[in-house]
């Protein structure tokens, strides 16, 4: 399965719906520019919705800590949403888990990035 995305924005948060498995910096390529793009315009509140993601290895992980870290040297912030059992266990054995906003839903997300 590949991996792609859908974007939108409301209220000055760009909201992200990730699909399919992310398990390569390539395949995100597109994904970062935008996020790049969105933050040079200084749209720096993010969320990742990972209804439709089916998978995240190590290098997804890193995706969303580069994600993580350009938002907030930017005075911005990441949320993820919808998590799976998988990637939730993968974010707590990690412990990133603490080091991000996560929660249930695309509400939750928006609360927490409009505080």
């Amino acid at each position: 399965m590949i991996f792609s995305y859908k974007s939108s924005t409301e209220d000055s948060i760009n909201t992200y719906l990730l699909y399919g498995e992310l398990i390569d910096r390539g395949q995100a390529s597109g994904l970062l520019e935008e996020i790049d793009a969105q933050i040079e315009k200084n749209e720096t509140k993010i969320l990742l919705n990972l209804a439709e993601l089916k998978y995240l290895n190590s290098s997804g992980l890193n995706i969303f800590i580069n994600i993580l870290t350009k938002a907030r040297k930017s005075g911005g912030d990441v949320a993820i949403c919808n998590v799976n059992k998988k990637i939730n266990e993968l974010l707590v054995i990690t412990k990133l888990n603490s080091v991000f906003n996560v929660c249930d839903s695309i509400e939750k997300g928006i609360a927490i990035l409009n505080k």
